[in-house]
């Protein structure tokens, strides 16, 4: 995880990519306030047991709401409106507003696909847009993943950027 997030993070922090402050925070030092300052977020999370860590979890379970957080009636996911208060859609260059952008790269050990589909199902219920595919890295590292990492870094950036 270590690897993929340096990778990440120098994606967002390629030369080419203008006006924008990339901020590390780990899952369980992050709040609310973090997500509604920022105009794209990055989620790393390690496959554990067929789900995302527990740190990611509880920054959910205690971001949800402040953050923009729909449920429908039966508790599941409702559709987000995109009307969440403060920073966490953003502006785009129209002067309008437009859900904030979200990446994610998951690493397992044998099987990633109860951790995507766990936080697809919060980030559904939130005012975000996916803005680039799911990074699902299986087993060791290659170089390969270690591109695509930084590629989702640049890419998220890039849409955000002055």
């Amino acid at each position: 995880m270590r690897a993929l997030t340096e990778r990440v993070e120098a994606g967002a922090r390629d030369d080419l990519i203008e006006g924008v402050e990339v901020v590390l925070r780990p899952a369980l030092a992050a709040d609310a306030d973090d997500v509604l300052a920022a105009d794209a977020i990055v989620l790393g999370t390690p496959a554990n047991f067929g789900y995302m860590s527990g740190a990611l979890k509880h920054f959910f379970d205690s971001t949800f709401l402040r953050i923009g957080g729909a449920l429908a009636d039966d508790g599941s996911a409702g559709g987000s409106s995109g009307d969440a208060p403060g920073g966490s859609v953003a502006a785009d260059s129209g002067g309008g507003r437009q859900q904030m952008p979200f990446g994610l790269y998951v690493h397992g050990r044998y099987d990633t696909t109860g951790a995507v589909r766990s936080v697809q199902a919060i980030t559904a219920a939130l005012p975000w847009r996916q803005g680039f595919d799911v990074l699902e890295v299986l087993g060791d590292l290659t170089g390969e993943h270690r591109e695509a990492a930084y590629e989702l870094g640049g890419t998220l950036a890039a849409l955000v950027s002055a």
